[in-house]
């Protein structure tokens, strides 16, 4: 649809991102925002490895038909893989100037076509003016309403991939995206109310928008994933269709998931068991994570029997600190990452040109600190607050991993959050090992050396009873060890709980060779007063 009006470029700023060149207004009407411009070319290089993954495995499909037939059988001979045709159907479904939308046209390998929809008359006549401009002749506009177009359209006339990309939350579009999904399509989610989803001051909004609550204070922003995922994850549950996360970051001001939709009524028995509550403590920051349901695999590793979970895993106060507990979620308790899906973006990313992608670094370095996450240990912490509540000096972090590796536990590195650490080590093992390397320093020996420890000036001395490090100081935190756990330490009543701080190990070597990595995390401002901007009226 042509805009009939003869462009005069001199009324118009040209804006260069990718391969697309977007014309502006000089008297700003449509939303434009420089800051998503990481968003925007992790975006691309994400639906291009969904692409090539689906093809692939499309591929598969076929040869395994075809190896099937009697006459293959016969013949011995294996059909030479086709070359795809385009066949990529992609909304964009709040699209302001349409650039996202070009890009995926011009950029993306084997997109078919391209829906670029908006609400807004001023916007779709820029949209419509910039993929004249561009030639972008796989890109058309759709003036209306997002939830109104998502919702009627016929499962003959469904998307691969659904863009949403609302300013603030995305959660009114979900129902009518997931109608608007292919089988096995890729839906992109951006949501920009971390205040909410990553706050501590609206519980109660968060609830509303999301069916859960957020971390009060520790790893919200890894909760905020979260709870996006539980709130997708349960919408998408009532139409049979089950979510698999393949790439969940938490960047700037926002959050941004790539998840793939399957029509699965088996999957989405599992839900309930890959639905979480957390107890997180008030005083220590303790997480104690209460699965909702219970799943049962057989020797394939497949689902085949579900329950009821046991719990709670906890009484109403920390056993660690005193504190009380904050029940928080539900919110989602599976994996964030898929390895594969991360690795074919960074293979995808290495082919791309600095000049074009002016965020290939920065997609480099978060991908790869997402892709080392433990998968299995949900929520990170951050050492130095835990130092402050134990009023004790910081611990190097080479030898606070090299301390949980010897112990025989995981960590790793976290991309929401520079110098916190993700470990499978139970919390109370975490404040052990601070107590150890506190008593260390003081070459405290034994345990009735605590009023040294209580009282020494490089220690604990302005912990006071009404603290949360008062009964962490206070208390054999080893005899609230589970019988496993000790076993598993090695404790026994001759064979007290030793640190080692000092041997490296396979977990200490792995997280400090990534540490001295050079890992671009946030973004260089390309112009001045590079940054989000205001709501377009």
């Amino acid at each position: 649809m042509s805009t009939n009006t003869p462009l005069n470029i001199d009324d118009y700023t040209v804006i260069t991102e990718g391969k697309a060149h977007i014309l502006t207004p000089k008297e700003y009407k449509v939303f434009y925002n420089p800051v998503q411009q990481f968003n925007r070319d992790l975006s691309t290089a994400g639906i291009r490895a969904w692409s090539e993954l689906y093809v692939a495995e499309q591929e598969a499909k076929k040869q395994e038909k075809i190896k099937e037939t009697e006459e293959i059988k016969e013949m011995n001979v294996k059909a030479e893989p086709s070359t795809p045709a385009p066949f990529i159907n992609i909304l964009e479904a709040l699209s302001a100037t349409g650039l996202r939308a070009i890009r995926y046209g011009k950029e993306i390998p084997l997109v078919k076509n391209v829906v670029a929809n908006d609400m807004l008359d001023e916007a779709v006549y820029a949209i419509n003016r910039n993929i004249e401009y561009n030639a972008a002749s796989n890109v058309v506009a759709n003036h209306g309403d997002a939830i109104k177009y998502m919702s009627n359209l016929p499962s003959d006339k469904t998307f691969h991939v659904v863009d949403l990309d609302p300013y603030g939350t995305a959660a009114p579009f979900i129902d009518s995206a997931l109608n608007a999904i292919s089988n096995d399509g890729l839906m992109l989610v951006t949501c920009t109310d971390l205040g909410v989803l990553a706050g501590a001051g609206f519980p109660e909004k968060c609830f509303a928008l999301y069916g859960g609550t957020t971390l009060p204070k520790g790893a919200s922003h890894e909760a905020a994933l979260r709870l996006v995922l539980h709130m997708i994850a349960t919408t998408a549950a009532k139409y049979k269709k089950a979510i698999e996360p393949v790439l969940c970051l938490s960047i700037d001001f926002y959050v941004r998931l790539f998840i793939r939709v399957r029509t699965s009524p088996i999957k989405v028995k599992e839900l309930a068991s890959n639905t979480m509550i957390t107890y997180h403590c008030s005083g220590c920051g303790a997480n104690a994570n209460q699965r909702l349901g219970k799943c049962e695999t057989n020797a394939k590793g497949t689902a085949n029997k579900f329950g009821w979970a046991a719990g709670p895993p906890v009484s109403s106060h920390c056993h660690n600190c005193g504190f009380l507990n904050h029940v928080c979620g539900p919110m989602w308790a599976g994996p964030l990452q898929n390895h594969t899906f991360i690795d074919k973006i960074l293979a995808i990313n290495a082919t791309l040109d600095d000049e074009t992608y002016g965020t290939r670094a920065r997609i480099t370095g978060m991908l790869t600190l997402a892709r080392q996450e433990l998968s299995d240990a949900p929520f990170y912490f951050d050492p130095t607050k835990l130092t402050s509540i134990l009023k004790t000096q910081p611990i190097p972090m080479k030898s606070l991993v090299a301390a949980l590796g010897n112990s025989g536990f995981e960590v790793s590195l976290t991309h929401a959050s520079s110098g916190a650490i993700k470990t499978n080590a139970p919390w109370s093992v975490v404040l052990e090992v601070f107590k150890q390397k506190l008593a260390e320093k003081l070459e405290i020996a034994d345990e009735s050396a605590k009023a040294k420890l209580q009282s020494s000036a490089n220690g604990s001395k302005n912990i006071t009873s009404g603290m949360a490090g008062y009964k962490i100081m206070n208390q054999d935190l080893t005899q609230s060890f589970s019988k496993e756990l000790k076993e598993r330490l090695g404790i026994t009543e001759q064979t007290p709980f030793i640190v080692d701080f000092e041997t490296p190990n396979e977990v200490s070597k792995r997280v400090e060779k990534l540490r001295k990595v050079k890992i671009v995390r946030f973004q260089q401002n390309p112009t001045k007063n590079w940054g989000p901007k205001a709501k377009p009226q």
